[in-house]
This record gives structure tokens, C-alpha cells and sequence, in this order.
């Protein structure tokens, strides 16, 4: 690995300026509310545009859109379209590889800003980005980066307060280097925490999370687990209540016609995702509790074996299955008579609403007292044999559970 110089310089001198402003300048809340609005336009110049317009044609932008989102893009200093939109669409289609430029498997430290300051001995996935070579607004930019990066990322946000309201320090260390080191900072966390910490809302095949002050800190692009699941989709948050300025901000140029074709994924795909992923959850819960024994399991009694042994035994018949309750007859609800009163018979009737209709828990916990199966069965039908947590058991296709 080499050092990329350059971009080393970039954001080690960034970050050390604004701490010196820190301790050495002081706030107005001018230069604090315009730097702010700045933070939030650059941001947005990348979440609405390198990313979810150039990056993944989620919608169609009009010209004077393009030239806006491309002009506050260069203002984060975060390179062209043209690299950042390639680089990001390799991380796409090689997520978790080597051949992902930002890979969640090379560490935390790497994809959040190691993959920037070295150059790796594996270049990156190929990918197609012909409609970035044709595209006006970006070839534009790219040829003319630098100039912009350096005239809306540092010399605009520092004179406009000196020019307004005389705040020439503040707006070169707040409103210049401070916000630029946020916006580096929060754009890298996608990469990086929200690889690592989050839900996996949608799907856990590979790294990404959904990451609520990922999303605050990037204006909703920390849904990062629904945004890999449906990338072409122009929101990152589905949910009314999820913060995601930047699809409503995308909404709102379509509402004035400076967007068209806002692409959506179909909502029963997505809540498709969303339930398998609940269901696998509540799998893991469903393997870690102890189920009864079925009727393969256990073993076939005959009448006259199950009977025999009542007599001195607390022995009960329920559904084709022989019950022991010997630790149970002192907790019955009912009273220990009752209970003792259906051993060496078959109570199916009298449990099922005859005496007393039982609650589900009771049909959980009768399951658990089985020893075994008569031969032959009884006349109930062998839907009441199987207990109400076991009707709604998941069950994994393909795979053949015992219990």
C-alpha cells in the first residue's frame, strides 16, 4: 500500500484547523446558523446527488438541479461525481469483498478513512459508468473539481460572514474547516458505523445496518440496511416517523418539477424483507425454548400398559397422549382432587371445555408432561393434540425438524 498523499493532507490539516479555531475564536450565532445551513447544503449536494442521483439513478433530476446538487456536492471536498459515483457503485455490487473499495470485513478503521489516505493492492470491482461519461454535469465537474472544491468548500463559506456581518475568522474556521470536518466525518460514518452497529431490518446477508444518528448526522442516509436491500429506491426510510430529509427533499423538487421518475420498490417486496427478517429472529428465540416430544418420539402405550400403571402412578390420557402429573398435582389450580380424579382415564373431554376450557398456557404446559403415545389414538382429532405455540412454529423449508 502507498499513502495517498494528498488526501492524507486533506483531512489531517482540516480537522486540526478547526480545533485550533476552537480554542482561539469565538462563536457569533450568525456564523453558527450559517454554518449550519452550509453543512446541510453540502450534505445534501451528496446524499441527493453523488449518491442517490448519480450513484443510483434513483430519480431524474432537470438541469438546473444537477448543476446545484453538483456545484454543493464539490463543496464537501469528497472528490468528483465521477469517482466518488464509480467508487460507490463498486461498493454495491462487491459488498464485503475485496474487490468493495471500503469493505466491511477490512475493519472499522479502514472503511471509515484508512480506504481514502492508502491505496490498496486490489483495485476495485469493475463496474459500469458510461452514463457518467455521458452526462454534461459531470463531466463538467470533474474537469473543473478542484476550482470548485476549492471556491464553494472553503472561500465562500469564509467571506460571506466576513463580508456580512465581519466574522472573517469564525467563517474560516467554523463555517470553513469545523463544517468541513463534520461532513467528511458524518458522509464516512455510513461506511463505517453503519456497517458495524444498527439492525438488520431487511436482510443480514451482508454488513450493512440501519443506523439512527448515522441517519441524523447524514440526513437519513444511516437506513443504510434497507438502502443496500433496495438501492435504486430514491428514499432511504420508508417509515413517516424515520428522519430522511433527503428523500423529502428530493420529493419536494418533483412537487416544483425539478425532479421526475422518483423510483420506488414495491412495498410488498419490502414488507416481504422486513417480515423474514422478523420471522428469523423469532427463530432464534422458537430454538432456544424446549418443545414437547412428538408422537415419533415417544413411546407407543397400549391401553392396558398406560392403565396398569395409573393405578399407582399419576397417569392421565389427553388427545392420544399419555401425561405424567405427579409434579404437577399439588399446583393445579383446580384443586389436587380433580386432577386426581382423571388419572387412569382419558380426560380429553373434560380438558377441552367439558370441565373447564383450559387457557393456552395450560396446553403448553400439558405438553410438556408427555411420556408417551397410546396405540391407536383416541376420537379427538389431532389438531387439539398439538399445543397453540407449536401451531404457529416456524419452520425453515428444506430443513426437517424433529421437534
Amino acid at each position: 500500500m502507498r499513502i495517498k498523499l494528498f488526501n492524507l493532507s486533506v483531512l489531517t490539516f482540516t480537522p486540526l484547523l478547526a480545533i485550533y479555531g476552537l480554542f482561539t475564536t469565538p462563536w457569533t450565532k450568525a456564523t453558527l446558523i450559517f454554518a449550519s445551513l452550509y453543512y446541510f447544503l453540502n450534505m445534501l449536494g451528496i446524499t441527493a446527488g453523488y449518491h442517490r442521483l448519480w450513484s443510483h439513478r434513483s430519480y431524474v433530476a432537470s438541469l438546473p438541479l444537477q448543476y446545484i446538487l453538483a456545484i454543493f456536492g464539490a463543496g464537501a471536498v469528497q472528490g468528483s461525481i465521477q469517482w466518488w459515483a464509480r467508487g460507490h457503485r463498486s461498493h454495491h455490487r462487491y459488498t464485503d469483498t475485496d474487490l468493495d473499495p471500503y469493505g466491511a470485513h477490512m475493519g472499522l478503521l479502514w472503511t471509515h478513512i484508512g480506504w481514502m489516505v492508502l491505496e490498496s493492492d486490489t483495485k476495485q470491482g469493475a463496474v459500469d459508468t458510461s452514463d457518467l461519461n455521458h452526462s454534461e454535469v459531470v463531466v463538467w465537474q470533474h474537469r473543473w473539481y478542484f476550482v470548485i472544491a476549492l471556491f464553494v468548500g472553503l472561500i465562500v463559506p469564509w467571506t460571506i460572514p466576513g463580508l456580512f456581518w465581519g466574522d472573517w475568522w469564525g467563517g474560516l474556521y467554523f463555517c470553513g474547516f469545523l463544517r468541513l470536518t463534520l461532513v467528511h466525518h458524518s458522509t464516512f460514518s455510513v461506511n463505517s458505523v453503519a456497517h458495524w452497529l444498527g439492525d438488520a431490518t431487511f436482510d443480514d446477508k451482508h454488513s450493512p445496518r440501519d443506523h439512527f444518528l448515522t441517519a441524523l448526522l447524514t440526513l437519513g442516509e444511516g437506513y443504510h440496511n434497507f438502502h443496500h436491500q433496495f438501492p435504486m429506491d430514491y428514499r432511504n426510510a420508508v417509515k413517516w416517523y424515520q428522519y430522511d430529509p433527503t428523500k423529502w427533499f428530493i420529493a419536494l423538487c418533483s412537487y416544483f418539477g425539478l425532479a421526475s421518475h422518483l423510483r420506488v420498490f414495491p412495498e410488498n417486496e419490502i414488507q416481504m424483507g422486513a417480515l423474514s427478517m422478523s420471522l428469523k429472529r423469532l427463530k432464534e428465540v422458537q430454538d432456544n425454548l424446549s418443545w414437547p416430544l412428538t408422537s415419533a418420539e415417544l413411546p407407543v402405550i397400549s391401553w392396558d400398559a398406560f392403565h396398569r400403571p395409573a393405578r399407582e402412578y399419576p397417569l392421565i390420557l389427553i388427545s392420544g397422549f399419555v401425561h405424567d402429573v405427579s409434579d404437577f398435582a399439588m399446583q393445579h389450580p383446580g384443586g389436587t382432587a380433580l386432577l386426581k380424579s382423571a388419572v387412569g382415564t382419558d380426560a380429553t373431554a373434560s380438558f377441552f371445555g367439558g370441565v373447564y376450557d383450559h387457557s393456552h398456557a395450560a396446553h403448553n404446559l400439558l405438553a410438556a408432561m408427555r411420556v408417551g403415545a397410546l396405540h391407536g389414538g383416541v376420537e379427538r382429532v389431532v389438531q387439539d393434540a398439538i399445543p397453540p405455540s407449536q401451531k404457529l412454529r416456524i419452520v425453515e423449508f428444506g430443513v426437517v425438524e424433529g421437534r
